[in-house]
């Protein structure tokens, strides 16, 4: 069973989606389109697949999110009164802390029966985490998620933008996740372009290509 992204050219090349309960992380440099991918797909959730979502920001105000959104067509603000996607601007540590106890967090994906969650991004978690402790409280969170059925997006930092060599994440996440998206910045007859590929997929074969895309309206 896959969760579909609704993107068509990607859900071809995850051979049908996401997997139903896995954890994605989808890492890129600033200005690849990373909160951009994640948002389209709670919305095609929400909106084609009847599935509701949660975005959990540690870098945006709702209000730019609702901004952004809406240069796409998307009407954030009308998918929250529907009850389909609740968007939760909060710190890294109530996250990490949602786990032990019943958090305002865990009720919202309750409350909403959601079925996706993005968080955006575990790179902030490095600023309130002690490393020593960081990649076992991700454990936790990837666990909990999956306990609760949820399909999770993790978005990622990436301070890589050119060259062939690129550190997934700093945190150990590229191991605890079932699949990676990786979205660059590359020259391609000296334009820069966008452009994604999947790296693994747990369970699934996949297309190993580098592709070129854009963000249009």
């Amino acid at each position: 069973m896959r969760a579909l992204t609704g993107i068509s050219e990607l859900d071809s090349m995850l051979h049908g989606g996401f997997m139903r309960g896995d954890v994605t992380l989808i890492v890129g440099s600033a200005g690849t389109g990373k909160t951009t991918l994640a948002l389209q797909y709670l919305v095609n959730g929400a909106t084609k697949f009847n599935e509701n979502g949660l975005y959990v920001t540690f870098e945006q105000m709702p209000a730019q999110i609702y901004r952004d959104a809406a240069s796409f067509g998307w009407d954030i603000r009308k998918l929250e009164a529907e009850g389909k996607i609740r968007v939760v601007c909060t710190s890294p540590p109530v996250l990490v802390q949602f786990i032990e106890s019943r958090s305002p967090i865990d009720a919202i994906i309750d409350e909403i029966k959601a079925k996706r969650i993005v968080i955006d991004s575990i790179s902030h978690l490095e600023t309130f985490i002690p490393p020593s402790v960081l990649r076992s409280e991700l454990y936790r969170v990837v666990n909990h998620f999956k306990m609760k059925g949820l399909t999770s997006v993790f978005i990622a930092e990436s301070h890589e933008v050119f060259g062939n060599s690129l550190v997934v994440t700093g945190t150990g996440l590229s191991f605890l996740v079932d699949c990676i998206i990786l979205l660059r910045i590359v020259e391609i007859k000296s334009s820069l372009r966008k452009a994604l590929t999947v790296l693994k997929i747990r369970g699934s074969d996949h297309d190993k290509q580098l592709r070129e895309f854009e963000i249009t309206p």
